[in-house]
């Protein structure tokens, strides 16, 4: 089991990994839309939010050798599901191989963010 960590995208707010690469596979920790420079949630609204997260997540795969082509799965949380179009489009950008996916509302996220995206996808 290895823990991944890049700079190229936000630190852990919490006691966790930014992923985890074991048995040919790799579990991302879920990304909200924080700028890795910064710490900062990113200004905007879903559509802006959704491509830093895209952002965020192609960094730590690429990091754990993976790729977003290479994933398997996401889950995907949103504040509020009137932001589904919306979010859907700018995630289509990213994920165009349609990995299998459940997307969710749930009633908060951290730092108030609209979206979080967590991935699966081949080491």
């Amino acid at each position: 089991m290895v823990r991944i960590h890049t700079q190229d995208a936000p630190a852990a707010i919490g006691p966790y990994s930014q992923a985890i690469k074991t048995g040919g596979m790799v579990f991302t920790s879920g990304q909200i839309a924080l700028d890795p420079a910064t710490g900062d949630l990113v200004a905007g609204g879903i559509a802006e939010q959704t491509e830093r997260i895209c952002e965020n997540l192609k960094a730590v795969l690429t990091a754990a050798g993976s790729s977003l082509e290479k994933t398997v799965k996401t889950t995907c949380f949103l504040a509020d599901m009137a932001d589904f179009s919306a979010f859907n489009e700018v995630y289509g950008r990213y994920f165009s191989e349609k990995p299998a996916r459940s997307c969710v509302a749930v009633k908060a996220l951290p730092k108030g963010a609209l979206a979080e995206i967590e991935v699966i996808a081949l080491a």
